[in-house]
């Protein structure tokens, strides 16, 4: 990469580890507020999947409007529909009117995230593509892992967290006005929406299984960040506590992100998906049964993120190896969408687990879900696998 695109490269990566900052501020943050306000936890999990209604809707469109504008006005549009609502989140606390602000958060995050991955990826040199996608995947990671930091600021100004965060959100915004425009080259094809659908059924036939991992990464993510506080305030753990707690898992999967994608270069994706499907398992299921105490839930955590919190790159890597290169641009999409309806469902499912059996019983349906993966995995015929 010449200067300028070195430039262009740290420009990008700022940005997105400021929208994982604003994700991962935005679960337990808002869930906290709801549940001091007295809101049932099943709406709370209701509330949290807008986000992820705003990505699955705007999943199978991304693709022309990018091809039309280019990458930069994608981007500028996608920041600027987060920073704004950002800063309405203060001014009315209401169930829909925060809904809608988190379902536009999401589309502007999705259209932040498709251009900036798909810029990167048209100008990085082959010999260094993983290495800066890793780079991408980890500054998402740590901005992810900041978030819930900022859920003790809630003690002194509940407007406070989401300001500073729309600031910051401004700021890098303001700096990608500094890179030129460009457009994806024509060779990306010219897939409609209706090609891509299409396809979805061969997409599912061949690499069902690696959309799994996936669906159960934004499962538990999202289930997390989302109803682990509610559960937190429940058992007794403070604020404070739940800011430190949260972050384990997202630093788990940071450490070993990189370890693990090698791991499976040498042993296989299959191979390494299926035990740590196993792991998180375990994990999850010995925090059920350490429920009260901060330094066992943060170990499970951490365990559980140094095994599972790769869940999502690994399948993605997995579904490459399944699938011909002519069916990867959908296989890519599916990836996404199976994450969304994970993530959709893990704030419902667990604020409704909350709210209508023992507080474990929110860890122990996480361990159920990551079981189920697991025997999907070795149940899976790899006769069904086809070359590339």
């Amino acid at each position: 990469m010449n200067k300028q695109q070195k430039i262009q490269f740290w420009i990008l990566i700022g940005i997105v580890a400021i929208s994982g900052f604003s994700q991962g501020m935005l679960l337990p943050l808002v869930a906290v507020i709801f549940e001091k306000a007295g809101l049932p936890s099943s709406l709370n999990g209701l509330n949290a999947i807008a986000l992820y209604i705003g990505i699955l809707l705007a999943s199978p469109i991304m693709e022309t409007p990018l091809r039309k504008i280019g990458y930069k006005p994608m981007i500028l549009i996608g920041g600027f529909t987060v920073a704004i609502s950002l800063f309405l989140f203060p001014f009315w606390q209401s169930f829909w009117f925060w809904f809608a602000l988190r379902f536009f958060i999401g589309i502007g995050d999705h259209m932040l995230h498709f251009a900036s991955q798909t810029w990167i990826t048209s100008f990085s040199p082959p010999e260094k593509r993983g290495r800066n996608i890793s780079l991408y995947g980890l500054f998402f990671g740590l901005g992810f892992a900041a978030g819930p930091f900022m859920t003790r600021l809630v003690e002194i100004n509940e407007s406070l967290p989401f300001q500073i965060s729309a600031t910051i959100a401004i700021v890098a915004w303001i700096a990608v006005f500094f890179v030129k425009n460009e457009y994806p080259e024509s060779g990306m094809g010219n897939a409609t929406i209706l090609g891509t659908f299409q396809r979805f059924g061969q997409v599912f036939k061949y690499a069902w299984v690696a959309f799994l991992p996936p669906f159960g990464y934004g499962y538990l993510e999202a289930s997390l960040n989302g109803n682990f506080p509610i559960y937190a305030l429940r058992m007794g753990i403070t604020i404070e506590s739940v800011s430190i707690l949260l972050p384990a898992f997202a630093i788990g999967g940071i450490v070993f992100q990189l370890p693990l994608g090698m791991l499976s270069d040498k042993y296989g994706r299959h191979n390494i998906l299926v035990w740590t499907m196993l792991v998180g398992f375990i994990s999850f299921t010995m925090a059920g049964f350490v429920g009260n105490s901060n330094v066992a839930i943060f170990l499970c955590f951490f365990i559980a993120g140094m095994a599972v919190g790769s869940s999502f790159s690994l399948g993605i890597s997995y579904m490459t190896d399944l699938l011909p290169k002519h069916l990867l641009p959908a296989g890519n999409i599916m990836c996404g969408i199976l994450f969304s309806i994970g993530s959709m469902m893990g704030p419902l499912l667990g604020g409704i687990t909350l709210q209508f059996t023992s507080g474990h019983s929110f860890f122990y349906v996480i361990s159920i879900i990551l079981l189920g993966i697991f025997f999907a995995l070795i149940l899976f015929k790899q006769k069904q696998v086809l070359s590339n």
